[in-house]
């Protein structure tokens, strides 16, 4: 079961080490399965897909033993890649339909939906910072396909509680549940939800068959719905020690690598900027891991104010930073990011069609 992510960087190297690849495409799809929850992790740049899966394929596994595990780690680097080429705040495919309204169900911010698998999941999140995936798309479809909520407000939701919070990854499987990135919504029905989460529930708003489904109107406990304040509590900023004579390394919240060109001397600095955290607010458990995670980073200072203020107030010439889309207006040397493929960067409007081309390549290397 998910306990509180450590920050630990040796810790966190020591969880690769103990993936087991085939349980985890046994029973993945299990609240109780055999999942890595390595995704803070990854999501905050610590570590990557790619090392993951060459850590995995060291302990002597063939590709086709771990396909599963392997096309997993491919869907992150896939929606990384649709983020490139996308603006994940719009509809990516097609607009969403029908859609009642632009907030979320209360039932859903109060745990109170009345399908304890949902509910059960929903306080852990609240608890934790952890969703299981499964239980990510159940409470996607019950707010976008029951609802009829819009799906960008309830997304936002989620991320900001999630400690792997990654928009790319968030936004584009929302979309995808409400059929906006995808050609038909995921819906599941209370069968599905107590196969998975382990529960034995009946009469439920759930508890019917897809085709029943799909003719319900709103159920009565989704009915009321609410807009949120979501913000994020930012650290104060202290007097930065800077040697102008050094390069800069710049780190934010999806970029807290510790090896990152660990062998070179610098100024190594966190930046927090206020407008990114404004229009993608984390809750206060994300900020304190980040910082957390942040330590493992040697010399690491933080500040906290755009990249603009923080070059000209430290007059800063020689900055390095990694690739992301949040990080287009960055000015200095720009790193790659660490990619499962590095050659296959183009748009694909489907994973099966971005797999099938990176299975290729990773045939090729691996067998």
């Amino acid at each position: 079961m998910f306990t509180v992510c450590t920050s630990d960087y040796s810790a966190i190297r020591k969880k690769i080490d103990q993936i087991d690849p085939v349980s985890y495409a046994e029973t993945r799809n299990y609240v109780d399965g055999a999942v890595t929850y390595l995704s803070p992790y990854i999501s905050r740049g610590v570590i990557s897909t790619k090392q993951v899966l060459e850590s995995v394929l060291k302990k002597g596994y063939a590709l086709p033993e771990i396909t599963s595990f392997a096309k997993e780690l491919c869907w992150r680097d896939y929606f990384q890649r649709v983020a490139q080429h996308k603006d994940l705040n719009s509809c990516i495919k097609q607009a969403q339909f029908p859609i009642s309204n632009y907030d979320i169900p209360r039932a859903i911010v109060e745990a109170n939906t009345g399908v304890s698998g949902i509910d059960q999941a929903i306080e852990t999140l609240y608890q934790s910072g952890y969703m299981h995936n499964h239980c990510r798309m159940y409470t996607a479809s019950v707010a976008c396909n029951l609802a009829q909520s819009h799906w960008l407000l309830p997304a936002k939701w989620m991320y900001f509680h999630l400690l792997d919070g990654d928009w790319a990854s968030n936004a584009c499987s929302w979309q995808w549940v409400a059929g906006a990135n995808s050609t038909k919504k995921y819906v599941a029905n209370q069968e599905n939800i107590n196969r998975f989460t382990r529960t034995n529930q009946t009469g439920t708003f759930l508890d019917y068959s897809y085709e029943e489904l799909a003719e319900l109107e709103i159920p009565s406990p989704l009915s009321t719905t609410q807009k949120l304040e979501l913000r994020t509590v930012l650290p104060s900023n202290t007097v930065l020690q800077v040697d102008e004579s050094l390069p800069t390394f710049i780190y934010n919240y999806y970029n807290l690598d510790p090896v990152w060109r660990s062998d070179e001397k610098g100024n190594r600095i966190i930046l927090l900027e206020p407008a990114f955290f404004a229009t993608y607010p984390i809750s206060e458990k994300c900020v304190l891991f980040m910082l957390n995670l942040a330590k493992n980073i040697p010399g690491i200072q933080v500040f906290t104010g755009s990249f603009e203020e923080l070059v000209t107030r430290y007059q800063l010439k020689n900055v390095y930073y990694k690739e992301h889309p949040f990080n287009a207006h960055y000015i200095g040397k720009e790193d790659p990011r660490d990619w499962i493929s590095d050659v296959v960067m183009e748009y694909y409007p489907s994973f099966f069609s971005y797999w099938k081309t990176v299975e290729q390549l990773l045939v090729s290397k691996y067998a």
